[in-house]
């Protein structure tokens, strides 16, 4: 018997399995190398904020004002569409105070225009205002709009930021103007970033209740419907 047939048959039988061998190691190496790839490249996601916990009410509680008794219809914060987003801006005031820079890496959880009117409608109730929406409003119910004109984390240096809210109030009743008033608070902030302008704003915002509660109480009373 000639053994070089046999040879010549198992030469490309083991070139054949050494192949496959290579071509299912290159495979598994290809794998791990996506998984690790993948590992690697995933996004941890944003740091979401928002106002935090209501704080307590501070005592003596402030008197239901007359002026928007039995109840106040709150209407949603309106504002430009920057404020319609849930980015964090903040503005550099000793670079460029005309650019709104947003962080990358940090969000509202709902626009600052929600977190606005959520707030102020929170703060006004725990004062002991019988709080409505648009959407329950009666006829002759007086009607609180309001309108932002600032929410932003201003830097005047690299080292120190603080938390601007301005707010303009205008006071309806029976489609009448009663009154308007601007409100703005600037609060320090405790840090040099979002963190600390989430707080800042926050404490801002809450500011600016307690300037609405002051001022309502000005007005003069509704009159009997």
């Amino acid at each position: 018997m000639n053994s070089k047939p046999e040879s010549s048959l198992a030469s490309p039988l083991a070139r054949a399995a050494s192949a496959a061998a290579a071509a299912a190691a290159a495979a598994a190496a290809m794998a791990l190398a996506i998984a690790a790839t993948g590992c690697a490249t995933k996004n941890p996601g944003n740091t979401v904020y928002d106002f935090g916990p209501l704080p307590a009410a501070s005592a003596p509680a402030t008197p239901v004002p007359a002026s928007v008794a039995p109840a106040l219809v709150v209407a949603d914060v309106n504002g430009p569409a920057s404020l319609d987003s849930n980015r964090m801006y903040y503005r550099l005031l000793y670079a460029d105070a005309q650019q709104a820079r947003p962080y990358s890496q940090n969000a509202w959880s709902v626009t600052p225009l929600q977190l606005l009117t959520q707030r102020l409608r929170a703060r006004l109730a725990q004062a002991g205002v019988k709080v409505l929406a648009t959407t329950d409003a009666a006829v002759g119910m007086p009607v609180l709009r309001l309108e932002a004109d600032d929410f932003s984390q201003n830097f005047d240096s690299q080292t120190r930021s603080s938390g601007q809210v301005s707010l303009r109030a205008s006071l309806f009743r029976n489609h009448r103007l009663i009154d308007q008033k601007t409100f703005m608070r600037s609060t320090e902030a405790a840090s040099a970033d979002a963190a600390g302008g989430a707080r800042a704003l926050a404490a801002s915002s809450d500011a600016i209740a307690a300037d609405i509660l002051a001022w309502l109480a000005t007005l003069p009373q509704s009159s009997p419907q």
